[in-house]
């Protein structure tokens, strides 16, 4: 969901005024007016270490405009024609730096040319998981990433192991990010107000974001596990047709929302001589 600011107008005034974007349905557009949550999410970023930033679906630049007072190399990429042609026109300083584009659709590695750049956002509800799968894809350019999501996304994402929030996502994310929930912002800081709350999280890069197993596998693995989520892995993994001896292991007698990141990838490590010979 892609929450958007109005020019320089009070952000709690209700009626649009010339110039203004109108929220798209068809888009999942909110758009945020305050100011202070605007701030929160622009200092959610630690710009530790780099110094390039990407912003996706800016609007009208309630989020832009406090980012582009920090030491960053900011551009934006926006999917709607009308947020361009107003961020063209209230942003100046952007020039060249605003890609009218779809996120999910672009090269991401060309962005700033093979360079580690962090993203931040107010990101659409309908592609927000899309957007974190396509960071985890681009995840040795990606050191840092932050913004807003539904709330229950967000906790999904941050959730650990035991919870029945913990899924695909948790442990993807986690096997590769230190995942932080920051704060949760209520329905009526957007215009027009969602029916659910949003939370925003900051995901930050482990030092070591090298598996020390088979990585695609370890991504079919968890997604397999997951789609039986009732299931013991003994039965939800019997798609790697694996020897009855290792299906005694105790690790498969569990549910996939019991195993931690870890223990997803010592799974994998067991299953990786069989998959592979198999494949």
């Amino acid at each position: 969901m892609k929450k958007n600011n109005q020019k320089s107008t009070p952000y709690n005034q209700q009626e649009k005024n010339e110039g203004e974007v109108r929220a798209k349905k068809h888009l999942g557009q909110h758009f945020l007016k305050d100011e202070q949550t605007a701030k929160d999410i622009a200092d959610a970023l630690t710009y530790n270490g780099y110094r390039n930033v990407l912003e996706i679906g800016p609007g009208m630049g309630v989020l832009t405009k406090y980012l582009v007072k920090k030491d960053i190399d900011l551009k934006v990429i926006e999917i709607d024609w009308d947020s361009v042609a107003y961020l063209k026109e209230n942003f100046p300083d952007l020039k060249g730096n605003i890609l009218e584009a779809d996120f999910l659709k672009f090269d991401v590695p060309s962005i700033f040319n093979g360079e580690p750049f962090a993203i931040i956002g107010n990101f659409p509800y309908n592609i927000s998981t899309q957007i974190v799968f396509k960071t985890l894809e681009n995840r040795d350019q990606v050191p840092e990433f932050s913004g807003m999501f539904q709330k229950e996304v967000a906790q999904r994402i941050a959730s650990k192991h035991g919870n029945k929030t913990y899924g695909i996502l948790s442990v993807l994310a986690q096997a590769f990010y230190e995942i932080t929930y920051l704060f949760t912002v209520p329905p009526t800081v957007f215009d027009p107000p969602p029916k659910v709350e949003s939370g925003v999280i900051r995901l930050q890069r482990k030092a070591e974001y090298s598996l020390p197993c088979n990585e695609a596998l370890f991504f079919r693995v968890v997604k397999t596990a997951f789609q039986q989520r009732r299931k013991t892995l003994r039965n939800s993994l019997k798609i790697f047709q694996l020897p009855d001896n290792l299906r005694e292991d105790a690790i498969f007698g569990q549910r996939p929302e019991q195993l931690s990141t870890e223990q997803f990838i010592e799974l994998t490590l067991k299953i990786q001589p069989h998959a592979i010979s198999t494949e």
